[in-house]
Order: structure tokens, then sequence, then C-alpha cells
């Protein structure tokens, strides 16, 4: 396997550096605090490719492989999680879903706007009581004629109350579990559609745009159905495999961030007449948050690497999601305890670090689900554990 960059790959790396410290840093801790998105980002990302990403040009893209976009996820991530968490939903699990299941005329309509940002979308899976289980989704589409009429109510729907798109998942036939649920295209103004904010506040990604979303015998035509009706589980299993590689890739940007906060304050600060850094303690710290980040790094390239080569990949991005999120979770606990009282303060990133990557264990599927995504896999297929195994 060859381990260098393109300079594709390395130009799409160095415009996501620039523009993450240049414009989203500066505002992290701010949006943070006020729990405000900066939107003005939005056109920004539109401007440098970001939104469209790995969209082929002809419907707005920028034709971004899978290791340029993780980039850019990284890169962002290292600078402000909830930046990170918008751009992961709208290209991932929205763009991307669209472009993998849509009609011509479907790619057509919306996925040029939302590669410019003109548009801004919305993925709408997650319930009060059907999370990890989407099969028991409670929001249902009685079909009328040539409409449905969609009734339930979604939570912690990232972008959604802002977006002008909302992906919306809704079961035909809840006898059927997984195989009545179907996907929509749905545009927010449409009568029913009512959102508000998440009640509470968030531990982590503060600024980020979480909803609730009720719809009340909200109608829609058939010809926004996106796949086949009863295809909806595929399409959203599908997203969320797009969707854990920008977690994945995100949490890896947490952790460099918690790396480089702690070279910069072992170097700088001192105690019993000496640099912190020259303990022996405070050493181990460090080394154990390169070499694991160094290896989430790897893993999110590898499961990038087989999306981009048209590979199935579900297993390796599980792998990535999980093994990168645990590996950031631990660096940034340390590099808490590392600061000291500093860390304790929001004065300093890590506070905010520490607080960001819980959601990232939870998002597209808690660690616990990849765990028993990638244990199913590769016990039902030996032969293709002995395949990847001769990969890497």
């Amino acid at each position: 396997m060859d381990f260098e960059l393109t300079e594709a790959q390395v130009a799409v790396r160095r415009s996501a550096r620039t523009f993450a410290e240049a414009e989203v840093r500066p505002l992290a801790r701010e949006s943070d605090e006020k729990r405000e998105f900066p939107w003005h980002l939005v056109p920004r990302m539109g401007q440098l490719g970001f939104l469209g990403g790995p969209l082929p040009p002809e419907y707005g893209g920028a034709g971004f492989d899978y290791v340029s976009m993780a980039f850019v996820y990284e890169e962002i991530s290292k600078a402000c999680s909830s930046v990170r968490g918008f751009l992961a939903v709208h290209v991932g699990l929205t763009s991307m879903c669209i472009y993998d299941w849509g009609t011509e005329e479907q790619k057509r309509a919306y996925l040029p706007r939302l590669a410019s940002g003109q548009t801004i979308g919305c993925y709408c899976l997650t319930e009060p009581n059907a999370g990890t289980d989407v099969a028991s989704m409670e929001t249902t589409a009685r079909r009328e004629g040539n409409e449905y009429v969609i009734n339930g109510r979604k939570h912690w729907i990232t972008n959604g109350n802002r977006a002008d798109l909302a992906l919306v998942f809704a079961s035909a036939d809840r006898a059927l579990k997984h195989k009545g649920i179907c996907a929509f295209l749905v545009d927010t103004c449409t009568p029913g559609f009512k959102r508000q904010r998440m009640i509470g506040m968030e531990l982590g990604h503060r600024a980020s745009d979480h909803a609730v979303i009720d719809f009340e015998e909200m109608r829609v035509p058939r010809e926004c159905l996106l796949g086949a009706e009863g295809d909806g589980f595929k399409v959203a299993m599908g997203a969320l495999d797009h969707g854990r590689l920008g977690v994945a890739a995100g949490a890896v940007g947490v952790a460099q961030a918690c790396v480089d906060a702690c070279v910069e304050f072992a170097r700088n600060r001192r105690q019993f007449d000496k640099p912190i850094g020259d303990f022996q303690l405070i050493q181990e710290m460090v080394s154990d948050m390169v070499v694991e980040t160094s290896a989430a790094r790897l893993l999110v390239l590898f499961a990038a690497h087989q999306k981009m080569m048209g590979r199935r990949n579900t297993r390796e991005t599980s792998m990535a999601k999980y093994y990168a999120t645990e590996a950031a979770s631990r660096a940034a606990n340390n590099a808490v305890l590392l600061h000291g009282s500093y860390g304790y303060s929001n004065n300093s990133p890590v506070e905010r670090y520490l607080r960001d990557i819980k959601g990232y264990q939870i998002y597209e599927g808690t660690n616990q689900i990849q765990r028993i995504i990638i244990a199913r896999d590769v016990l039902k297929d030996l032969d293709r554990q002995m395949d990847i195994s001769s990969v890497i």
C-alpha cells in the first residue's frame, strides 16, 4: 500500500487546515459559550468545496476522494467539533445519501444547492423511543392516493432548526419492522413540519443546532420518496456508513488537538525549576496520545481508502469510529489532567475537547453498537477476515 498522499489530497488538507485555523478556531470558544452556530461559515465552506466534498462536479461537487474528505473532517474538528458536526450531517448523511439513492431528477434538484450551501440539509432518524433500535420507529407514513401523510417526532436532529431540506424516515407498515421503513425528501416549509430547539444544555457540541421535529399530518407527494417504499432502512444504514467516517475522522482531529495543546503546555509550564515535559510521567502521557492518535488516523485512512476503491467497508468504518473515539476520549481526559487547574477551566480548549468527545462516542451508533457490528461481521465472514488481514 502506498502511504504517500497525492498532490490533490495534500492540497485539500492544506486548504482545510488554513480555513480551520484562520476562520473556525477564532470563533470556537464564543460559539460554544453562546450556543450559537457560526452560520456565515456555511457559504464559505461551499466556496472551498467542502460542502460538495465527494460529489461529482456534474452535481456541483468538488470531486474529493474519501481520503481528502477525511482530512477535511479532521482539520475542522481540531478547531471546532460543532462545525464538523454540521458538515458530517450536511454532506455524509444528507447529500451522499441523495447521491447514492436519488433519482436523476432528485440529484439535479437538490445536490448543487446543497453543495453551494444555498440549501442546508438535516437527517431525521432518531426518535425518543427509537435510537439504536431503528426498527422500533414510531413515526408513520400513511399512504393516501399519491401522497403520504407523516406523523411522529424526531429529536437530536443536527441542523434541524435551520435546515431547508430534511431527510425523513417513517414507517409505512410498523408490523414489517425495518422492511416497512421509507425515506422521504421533505421541504421544511411543508405544512405540518414543526421544529424547536432541544430542551436542556448539551454536554458538548454546544454550538450545534439540535432540534426536536414534529410531523403533524404532514402531506408529501410520492415523488418525495428516496429509493423505493420499504428501502428506508437500507438508505439509513448506508448514510450512517458515510457519517461514521466523518465521526471517526473528527475524533482524530480532537485527539490531535489534545496532543498539540499538551505539547505546548508541557514545553512552557515549569515546575520544580524545569518544564514539566522533562518529567517521565508527562512524557508517558504525551507518547500514549501520539501513538493512539496515529493509529486512529491510519484506521480512518484505511476505511476511507476502502470506500474510495468501492469496496465493502462497513466493518472498517466501524473499527475506525470505535477506536478513534475511544482514543480521543483517553487523550482528552489526560489532556485535562496534564493541564491541571488550567484544564479545568474553559480558558483552555482541552475542557471543551473533553466535553465534545462524549458526543463522538454516541453519534452514528454508540461504541457498544460498533463492537457488535465488528464482531458479527467477523464471525459470519471468516473468508473476508482472512482477505482483509492479508491487506493490512
